[in-house]
């Protein structure tokens, strides 16, 4: 099913002949996931078609390279909970360090103006959209467990990253040149899902027309921070794919700062609980503590270097250029830095609780050694 045409003043231009709505879901699953042992349970158990994600433009593999390729698997056929149900393609990509993205491709309808589309962007990212999650959160699962020994340490968080792409691949009226279409479509009401009667200020449409990008006079890449708009004659959907790379990243990175927040407060929740020195010790308390922040340290450790390692930029081309401004966009650097920080300070704790143990030892010795000076003492007086 086609997504219905709303009832629009009449628009001459900007009118899509081909495109789609890509709607993202993406959810962290486990700790990693070993994606050979992944695509063979997809191959043998699931008899679901599946491939790695490789970028398709010419230029694409002399700017940017993917170590560890996400593995795609095709889900079929799905209804999203949109008004009466709209048909969707669905698929999802698995990345190694844990995560599972679920993408439900929307068709527009031909000679759908952009404007009409505004609606639907408030629907899906302004609004709240349970339905959807709940439905992408199951699909999520139902591949998780089906993927089984691939994963490591499989979880459940209640956080989730949503994105939306608006694709387009051709227009009813022809070509349509980027610079038109900045100056006269209706993109940052799109790339906002902003319906309201009052028009937008100034200031707010240069804001959002700032994250353009064009290489061609018939492309157009603007990126936002919870929806981009991308033309692309060629069809090749490379964009969308780092996009989905950068919501990726900033999931995990969300995930772990919320890990660590967690794990901070049990630690200090421990050690305000305190207890007597000789039961800390005989108990291994203290050891017991090291050795779990000693294990989600190496764990950050890893995933930071497999974060930064899932996209390796090696030149200075339109994509390579594309995917930065939505690591900026996406506040990836300051989100990495706060976990680093978070890591540092519990690397800190980690660092104390070992002291405080060896403290507890020291005194525990002193104690014994007085005790037999005294006992020393008394059988010689004895």
């Amino acid at each position: 099913m086609l997504l219905p045409m709303e009832r629009v003043r009449p628009e001459p231009e900007f009118r899509v002949a081909d495109g789609t709505v890509h709607v993202y879901r993406l959810f962290d699953v486990a700790d990693a996931i070993d994606l050979a042992a992944a695509e063979h349970v997809v191959e043998v158990a699931m008899s679901a078609p599946k491939s790695r994600m490789r970028l398709a433009g010419a230029q694409s593999a002399t700017a940017l390279e993917f170590p560890r390729p996400p593995l795609h698997v095709a889900l079929g056929a799905r209804e999203l909970p949109l008004g009466s149900g709209v048909r969707a393609e669905a698929s999802a990509h698995v990345f190694d360090y844990g995560v599972v993205s679920v993408l439900y491709k929307l068709p527009i309808a031909p000679g759908t103006p952009l404007a009409a589309l505004i609606g639907l962007g408030e629907q899906l990212f302004v609004e709240p959209t349970p339905e959807i999650d709940q439905a992408a959160r199951r699909e999520a699962e139902e591949l998780a467990r089906a993927l089984g020994a691939a994963m490591e340490r499989s979880h459940r968080w209640e956080g989730l990253e949503s994105y939306q792409v608006f694709f387009v691949r051709r227009f009813a009226d022809g070509p349509r040149r980027g610079q038109d279409l900045l100056s006269g479509a209706p993109i940052p009401e799109l790339l906002l899902g902003e319906t309201s009667a009052v028009g937008l200020s100034a200031q707010e449409r240069q804001e959002v027309l700032s994250h353009s990008h064009t290489y061609l006079e018939d492309d157009l890449a603007v990126v936002h921070w919870n929806s981009a708009l991308v033309v692309e004659p060629s069809g090749v959907e490379d964009i969308p794919d780092l996009l989905e790379f950068a919501t990726a990243h900033l999931l995990e990175l969300r995930y772990y700062d919320a890990l660590l927040d967690r794990e901070l407060h049990r630690i200090y929740d421990e050690l305000e609980r305190g207890g007597s020195m000789v039961a800390n010790i005989f108990t291994r308390r203290y050891r017991r503590l090291q050795r779990s922040t000693a294990a989600l340290l190496l764990e950050l450790s890893e995933t930071i270097e497999r974060l930064e390692n899932a996209v390796k930029i090696v030149g200075d081309f339109y994509l390579a250029r594309v995917y930065q401004r939505a690591v900026s966009r996406f506040r990836l650097p300051a989100w990495q830095e706060t976990v680093l920080r978070k890591q540092r300070l519990l690397a800190e704790v980690n660092d104390l609780i070992g002291d405080e143990a060896d403290t507890s030892r020291s005194e525990l010795l002193e104690i014994a050694v007085i005790i037999l000076i005294l006992v020393e003492v008394v059988a010689a007086f004895r």
